[in-house]
């Protein structure tokens, strides 16, 4: 636990680098904005996201479980179970929590309005994995800390979890595009490159599909899979329609205020 945040920052910077250097010489798609308009800014909220953490919960959650740990607080801290029983059904219900607070996002409407920063981004790419607005970043580190606290979640399967989750969401985001036998194969239990992208479409009928972020069963579980999208993989347009691709809209103080303006629909 010592070592939790050289964990993450290291598993981060080699996932990154791998999505970004696959996705530099393969690209899938060609983004709208370059490179440089568009990272500034998701640069920006991964940075932004990463100071209220530490504001917030300055041990961040892997504090929270190590506080719950020793208070004796949580179900499983209440229980005798073998450690890798604890640490393999905390990570599955942690993704539970994700996958539902997904949608919850998409479904009230005050909750979208923040949520929405990260779909107007008009090319999804590994940084619109990282991309999302502080308030939500907020949001969702309070949820996953009352869950943590309610279950008692061990402190290492906090770290898995976290890590996996920040790695998922850079490769399912990455602008690649998996041969299909590959990406069928995958899909079956994973969140693919190209079925995410199908979640990021600007057709609301699409878009309402494949909230998970890892795995793909969830959403197969819950009746919100969907393996093809309307058009396309080629065709199918990201984004906010209401949202246009410009550098006003890609800036920090145009990605920070953006819950709080109206948007033509």
């Amino acid at each position: 636990m010592e070592n939790e945040s050289l964990i993450r920052v290291g598993a981060f910077v080699c996932i990154f680098t791998v999505m970004a250097m696959w996705e530099a010489t393969r690209p899938a798609r060609k983004a709208q904005l370059s490179a440089w308009v568009r990272w500034r800014g998701n640069f920006a909220m991964v940075f932004a996201g990463a100071l209220i953490t530490r504001l917030l919960l300055p041990g961040a959650l892997v504090g929270v479980a190590l506080w719950a740990n020793n208070a004796n607080w949580g179900v499983f801290n209440r229980l005798s179970l073998p450690a890798w029983i604890e640490i393999s059904v905390c990570m599955l219900l942690l993704d539970l929590v994700i996958y539902w607070q997904h949608r919850l996002f998409h479904t009230v409407p005050l909750l979208w309005r923040f949520h929405q920063m990260h779909h107007a981004d008009s090319h999804v790419d590994t940084t619109t994995g990282l991309r999302f607005h502080p308030i939500e970043i907020t949001l969702s580190l309070l949820i996953k800390a009352a869950v943590v606290i309610f279950l008692g979640v061990p402190a290492l399967a906090v770290v898995i979890f976290e890590v996996a989750l920040n790695g998922f969401a850079m490769f399912n985001h990455a602008n690649i595009k998996l041969p299909s036998a590959v990406d069928n194969a995958i899909s079956k239990l994973f969140i693919t490159q190209r079925v995410h992208r199908i979640h990021h479409s600007q057709r609301i009928a699409d878009s309402n599909s494949n909230f998970g972020f890892s795995v793909s069963w969830w959403d197969k579980l819950f009746n919100s899979y969907q393996h093809e999208a309307s058009l396309s993989d080629d065709d199918i347009n990201i984004g906010q329609a209401e949202i246009p691709a410009s550098k006003q809209n890609a800036s920090v103080i145009g990605l920070l205020l953006m819950p709080f303006r109206r948007h033509r629909r």
